[in-house]
């Protein structure tokens, strides 16, 4: 077999157990990511609960970069401290060996059986939970058929020269060797995959076993960097520096006893293959039992490395939109909607502000609510591009919906806020002609704001919770504002047929505001039919 071909099948086999590492994580993370983020959440409340959730949740996903883009999402949220996310971090690297202790050994019969059972429960039932599991079986059955691939691969590799050059290269300089397994575990963005590889170049014994370890610890360093690449603002950065730090000092420490160490694990009973395994579980976890009570004063260090970066003057624009959160799709949609909560706060300002344009017309409450305008259609099109960025791998239905929800959500409540900026500028218009709104249009105009408001925080209950009672109260304001505004028109007809000299005082333009203060309730009614279509299929579909 020509080198040419022994590269392509080792870059391909290579390929394929990356392949199957990302269809794990995407799998699970897009069927059950918000119950995993939410169990994540619950159990953060001391180091040990964060230890053991992060081993948890990695043992699962397969993915400890997966983990960490949530962790750091919640970091840079502030929805989690940097201690317990650091304590995460430490679980989560333990737990990324629980997938390399699995598949160092002989996982031949396995390969056939999990490709069937994945296809078999992909095919079972109409349901993205079904399909989620189904695809992370499939995945598996990739990883046990790539590491078969590699060890033929190898074992035809060793014969050739230029092979044996190149790791005959890397002995006898463990800086090199560490350099080398940390760039291409970035270029990999697996340190499994890498972890993996370097097991079976050892167990062929195409390498001396200090060697492999420096590539074990070149693999550990290596696999922290992507987190901390993708990291988009300061504060995101605390957590996947933490971690890389903790990785970089324990490399530095362990490394100038390897040869040491090499010597008293060869007299051993155990293969190269499996030594390389057992120091990779044994570094993390010797790192985890250390930095455990060391994670507080790392925050704090952190903290002051990365401090807190001043929020924009321009509420228009995003606070929350991670760069992090468009890898995993439910945590991508939290800040979503964090954001539309922005959205809906500026509405209600936007609001009040109209309603005291009404009462006493001034320039600075005008130009406050083209501003809030102005930040609305800014804030909204920042959601809908991000929106568009998540799951790039797909969306399970259940967040596919979300997304949606989140959507309707910000487009409406755009939309309400072009009526209102449009209400403020007849506001002032009519106060630079000298004209003022009555003590019985007032009233009018108050009750009606007053019920906009109510069915405004309904909509906020509904989105935030998918609160069904607050959705269908929600709703049955829209037959309130229809009353308010009928008994409103009315009351001002037949006031007008008492005093014909008021028609020419105030003309058509009440009738205007009571008319678009019913069609922003409109917008603000349309938030609720989401949470009950989704309620009403849900039934339908037990």
């Amino acid at each position: 077999m020509s080198g040419t071909t022994l590269l392509l099948n080792l870059a391909g086999a290579i390929a394929l157990l990356l392949w199957g590492t990302h269809m794990i994580s995407t799998a699970l993370l897009r069927g059950f990511g918000t119950q995993l983020r939410n169990w994540m959440g619950r159990n953060l409340n001391n180091r040990w609960m964060a230890l053991l959730s992060g081993i948890g949740i990695t043992g699962v996903l397969q993915s400890s970069t997966a983990v960490s883009m949530m962790a750091t999402s919640f970091t840079a949220a502030g929805t989690l401290s940097l201690a317990p996310a650091l304590a995460v971090m430490l679980g989560a690297n333990i737990g990324s060996t629980l997938v390399v202790q699995l598949l160092s050994f002989d996982t031949s019969l396995a390969t056939p059986i999990m490709l069937l059972a994945g296809f078999i429960v992909f095919r079972l039932r109409d349901d993205s939970r079904y399909e989620s599991i189904g695809c992370a079986l499939i995945g598996l059955g990739l990883m046990l058929l790539a590491l078969g691939l590699l060890s033929a691969t190898l074992s035809h590799m060793e014969a050739t020269s230029v092979f044996r050059a190149v790791m005959q290269s890397l002995d006898g300089d463990l800086i090199i060797a560490v350099v080398t397994a940390v760039l291409l575990t970035w270029l990999c963005h697996s340190s499994v995959a890498v972890v993996l590889l370097i097991a079976s170049l050892a167990g062929a014994g195409m390498m001396a076993p200090v060697t492999a370890m420096a590539l074990v610890l070149g693999a550990n360093v290596g696999g922290a960097l992507p987190s901390v690449l993708s990291a988009g603002s300061t504060v995101a950065r605390r957590l996947p520096v933490g971690n890389l730090l903790i990785r970089l000092l324990g490399c530095v420490v362990l490394l100038p006893w390897l040869p040491l160490l090499a010597e008293h694990l060869s007299a051993t009973q155990f293969s190269p293959a499996h030594l390389v395994v057992f120091l990779h579980t044994g570094f993390n976890l010797a790192l985890a039992v250390v930095f455990i009570g060391l994670i507080e004063p790392m925050a704090n260090g952190l903290s002051r490395l990365f401090p807190q970066q001043e929020r924009p003057a321009d509420p228009g624009m995003p606070q929350y939109l991670d760069e992090a959160g468009l890898e995993v799709a439910n945590i991508g949609l939290s800040n979503a909607v964090r954001e539309a909560l922005r959205v809906a706060d500026m509405a209600s300002l936007m609001l009040n502000q109209v309603l005291q344009l009404f009462e006493k017309p001034e320039q600075a409450a005008f130009d406050k609510v083209r501003q809030l305008d102005h930040s609305v259609d800014l804030l909204s099109a920042a959601i809908r591009a991000y929106l568009a960025d998540i799951g790039q791998d797909g969306l399970s239905d259940e967040d596919a919906d979300r997304a949606q929800e989140v959507l309707m959500f910000v487009i409406n409540l755009e939309h309400a806020g072009d009526i209102l900026s449009n209400l403020a500028q007849l506001a002032i218009r009519r106060a630079r002609r000298g004209e003022h709104f009555s003590t019985f249009e007032m009233q009018h105009i108050v009750a009606l704001h007053l019920a906009l408001l109510d069915s405004l925080n309904l909509a906020i209950t509904a989105f935030l919770r998918e609160d069904i009672a607050a959705a269908t109260t929600l709703v049955g304001h829209k037959e309130i504002v229809r009353q308010l505004e009928a008994s409103a028109s009315r009351e001002h007809f037949r006031k007008l047929q008492n005093d014909k000299t008021a028609w020419a005082e105030s003309g058509d333009i009440f009738q205007r505001v009571l008319r678009d203060y019913r069609r922003v309730h409109h917008h603000i009614a349309a938030l609720g039919y989401p949470v009950l279509e989704r309620n009403t299929s849900d039934a339908s579909h037990p």
